[in-house]
């Protein structure tokens, strides 16, 4: 959904109900948990090492209160849906244009060294696909990596596709840093 105007709550909440009855807007659930990413999507693999093994700790903390989200400028609705089969509303910011992109979470993974999530779309989501947001320890680093598979879903984004790819890019980017800014924050030296 897009509109020029922000959204309200009692919106957010009737868009969050439609979400929670409906079912994924694709077959290849979890396939963000592996290398062998699906046919006829575009793949995403993008990764950033936040800094030392010290840092993994508050790397988890930040993907566990959607850090990596807020400080690319999406809000995350409600943003305390952290567990596998919860639906979340992801609100990326366009200036004075709001988009509401229902995601269902498909798995988290939390283990020692690893911790992280994959979300998939819903119908009204401007994309078909799935996302993973995963910390992990790789020896002394600490390495935030995003892995993704998507298609246009709409008739915006199939419109506009060139423009929503580099739209998309851009938020994985900035999802990269917003989640290095909150583990540097913790830091201690």
């Amino acid at each position: 959904m897009f509109r020029f105007a922000p959204f309200w709550r009692k919106d957010l909440d009737r868009a969050l109900e439609r979400a929670r009855a409906a079912q994924p807007t694709y077959q290849e659930l979890g396939g963000t948990r592996n290398a062998q990413l699906p046919d006829g999507f575009h793949h995403d693999r993008r990764e950033l090492r936040l800094g030392d093994a010290s840092v993994f700790e508050r790397a988890r903390e930040g993907l566990s209160k959607w850090q990596a989200h807020v400080l690319a400028g999406a809000e995350v609705y409600p943003g305390n849906s952290l567990g596998e089969g919860e639906t979340v509303l992801v609100l990326p910011g366009f200036g004075p244009l709001q988009v509401i992109a229902p995601c269902r979470i498909v798995y988290v993974t939390d283990e020692v060294d690893r911790f992280g999530l994959g979300y998939g779309t819903l119908p009204g989501h401007p994309e078909c696909g799935e996302e993973s947001f995963i910390v992990h320890r790789d020896g002394h680093a600490t390495i935030f990596r995003i892995t993704a598979f998507s298609r246009p879903s709409g008739i915006v984004t199939r419109v506009g596709a060139p423009v929503a790819r580099r739209v998309q890019l851009r938020f994985t980017d900035r999802y990269l840093q917003g989640l290095a800014r909150y583990a540097a924050s913790g830091a201690t030296s």
